[in-house]
């Protein structure tokens, strides 16, 4: 059978929603043989940052010669994409055998996710990864990542999103991320604001937990050449040059650092050499992307305030005549927030309609950008906004695509000529 069916039969369940909570899913790995106990967990939770810190991790990991697993969410164009074996996309072919073997098994309100994750167990499982770098969805406590018993918790910045089901302040979402470390397990955590360390180091001394953290028990210098120094609770490598373009990647690439080096003193044997080569080779689609052209275009997903100010901080890295914006974002995002940091920056913008049911009409968009004395141009879909950039464009402007990931796959899809499959959970 095709992926494209078995996954129509997946994404009927989104009628279920998000529904908080490890019942269900724990319920379907029962079912399934507990598949996420023959390899070893490592989870990634946070706001912004977990795909990249993921990506780095499993890059050192496989430079090291571990069999290695990385599940993430949600995808850009394509779903094989949430499901990584060494490196390498999970084939279609494969996975719609699995799907349809974990549907069979699912409870009957499992959500979307919930079977995603246990699809994920059960494809490492009859994989025989040795590690997983499982990306948590929005959340930590109650998140389906939880029913895997990590032994490692990574955590990415924590800033404000998702406040519908995660809390309406900082300290609350810092609480329900925290919530998915494991008692008596590592955690390693970028430098976080002031309301959210609390929470994290409540969580770790509540459980005997080990923290490390950015700042504190390991750091990073940055070169004006575009390299960095790491100085680890063991070990220090300099002139390291990452993979992701962006200085605030330093910062992921560090944390996924000081995991290793944790995991190599537990015995996950890992070599100065495949920190140095697993850093430099990581790769992760949609952020800070460019893709080379007259003029160039530059693709990033940040889709809230706190991303926004890391491309806005990162764009200082790049020089043009004009900046061209092509952007579209969903209804239920912080436009003001968002684009704030943006709009210093930008000479033109054109907006577009993600093709997603709670989108923002490019016609709403351009009105916000026009009231913010940014002229603006609707243009419809993701395709026409950038190839109604491209006619204006001059030698030495860049076209940024940005502001939301729903908006960067349908870019990715049109460039590569590729069929979209679209982010549906």
């Amino acid at each position: 059978m095709p992926l494209t069916d078995v996954l129509e039969r997946l994404y009927a369940r989104r009628r279920f929603g998000i529904r908080p909570g490890v019942d269900r899913v724990g319920t379907l790995l029962m079912r399934l043989g507990n598949p996420e106990k023959q390899f070893r967990t490592i989870h990634v939770a946070g706001t912004n940052g977990k795909g990249s810190t993921s990506a780095f991790l499993s890059s050192i990991l496989l430079h090291a010669g571990h069999p290695v697993a990385q599940f993430s969410s949600p995808h850009l164009v394509r779903f094989t994409e949430r499901f990584r074996i060494n490196g390498s996309e999970y084939s279609a072919e494969k996975l719609a055998a699995k799907l349809d073997s974990v549907l069979d098994a699912a409870p009957e309100e499992a959500t979307f996710f919930e079977i995603t994750t246990a699809l994920a167990a059960y494809v490492f499982s009859e994989e025989r990864v040795e590690l997983a770098v499982m990306e948590a969805g929005m959340g930590g406590r109650s998140d389906a990542t939880a029913a895997f018993n990590g032994e490692m918790t990574l955590l990415a910045p924590i800033a404000l999103d998702h406040t519908d089901y995660l809390g309406a302040t900082l300290a609350d979402i810092a609480r329900e991320k925290a919530g998915i470390i494991k008692p008596g397990s590592h955690v390693i955590s970028a430098e976080q604001p002031g309301a959210v360390r609390p929470a994290i180091e409540e969580q770790c001394r509540s459980g005997c937990s080990v923290l490390r953290m950015l700042g504190t028990d390991f750091s990073v210098d940055v070169h004006l050449n575009g390299a960095f120094d790491y100085h680890g609770m063991n070990r220090s490598l300099t002139q390291l040059i990452s993979g992701l373009a962006g200085r605030y990647q330093f910062g992921n690439a560090a944390v996924a650092l000081a995991a290793a080096e944790v995991l190599d003193a537990g015995g996950v044997r890992i070599t100065d050499s495949a920190l140095v080569d697993g850093i430099a080779a990581a790769s992760w689609p949609g952020r800070m992307e460019l893709v080379p052209g007259m003029p160039p275009l530059l693709l990033d997903g940040a889709h809230n305030p706190a991303g926004a100010a890391a491309l806005a901080e990162a764009l200082q890295e790049y020089s043009w005549s004009r900046l061209l914006l092509v952007t579209g974002v969903c209804s239920d995002k912080d436009i003001d927030q968002i684009y704030a940091p943006l709009l210093p920056l930008v000479d033109a913008v054109f907006t577009v309609t993600p093709a997603v049911e709670r989108a923002l009409s490019d016609e709403q968009l351009a009105h916000f950008f026009n009231r913010q004395g940014r002229a603006s141009e609707p243009c419809g879909s993701v395709a026409a906004g950038i190839s109604k950039a491209r006619t204006q464009a001059s030698e030495g402007d860049l076209i940024l695509v940005c502001g939301s990931l729903f908006v960067v796959g349908e870019a990715k899809a049109w460039l590569e000529q590729v069929n979209f499959t679209g982010i549906r959970g």
